[in-house]
């Protein structure tokens, strides 16, 4: 944990960038949660993973936003949050693209170790002073976090390709936000080295983490229901 050191502006938006993504993460929760059954069977634990995601995000955030108002930041409420959700992330997008059960699992032994290793290689780095440190860790985190992207890339492109019609549309939008979002984190991570005592670049790499989680979570979690209501239809049409 680190006392905050943000003043003035830099303080009211990190703050309230906190507090957003804390309505968000719940209010996803709550709504995801409402629409399980409006998808195929096939599809519905996917949908209920996705409000599993969004649920321990809110909690995270929470006590993200309330030790910050109290003076202090605590980014292992960050990394624990990611520990669990970006496994599901994971399970949940293969779920919804249909991806035979064998084929799934083999993928799941797969990218769920590289989750937990990017995950686990990240954290040293983040909570040390050392520039040194930091890159180290970057680098060995970027390993895992390649793969994963690239998996994930080929299974996307793979489904989006034997899809047509909405499916296919809502395939080629989560994409896209895989791609640009996930690509936020190792750049926001390496802000501190660049100069740790700038307010500015600390300010932007909370509300870029923010951002990133609300749109890696909440916003994707619509995409994967979007894409299971799409598959839905076609099903039944």
């Amino acid at each position: 944990m680190n006392n905050v050191t943000l003043t003035g502006d830099n303080y009211t938006l990190v703050y309230n960038a906190l507090s957003f993504g804390t309505a968000v993460m719940l209010g996803a929760f709550v709504y995801f949660l409402t629409q399980i059954k409006s998808v195929s069977k096939q599809f519905q634990s996917g949908v209920a993973v996705s409000a599993i995601v969004v649920g321990i995000a809110g909690y995270h955030y929470y006590r993200i936003w309330q030790g910050f108002s109290e003076g202090v930041m605590n980014e292992g409420y960050r990394y624990a949050d990611w520990l669990i959700t970006v496994p599901l992330l994971v399970i949940e997008l293969l779920i919804v693209l249909g991806v035979a059960g064998a084929e799934r699992k083999a993928l799941m032994w797969r990218l769920v170790p590289a989750t937990v290793a990017m995950i686990a290689l990240g954290y040293p780095g983040e909570v040390s002073a050392d520039n040194g440190t930091k890159w180290l860790f970057w680098v060995l985190a970027m390993i895992p976090f390649a793969y994963i992207l690239f998996v994930l890339y080929g299974q996307l492109q793979a489904a989006g390709q034997r899809e047509s019609g909405a499916v296919a549309g809502a395939i080629k939008s989560a994409t896209y936000v895989l791609l640009i979002t996930w690509m936020v984190y190792p750049i926001a991570y390496l802000f501190p080295v660049f100069d740790a005592d700038s307010e500015g670049l600390e300010t932007l790499r909370q509300v870029g983490y923010t951002v990133a989680d609300i749109t890696a979570k909440a916003l994707y979690g619509l995409m994967i229901l979007g894409i299971a209501k799409a598959r839905t239809a076609q099903s039944e049409s």
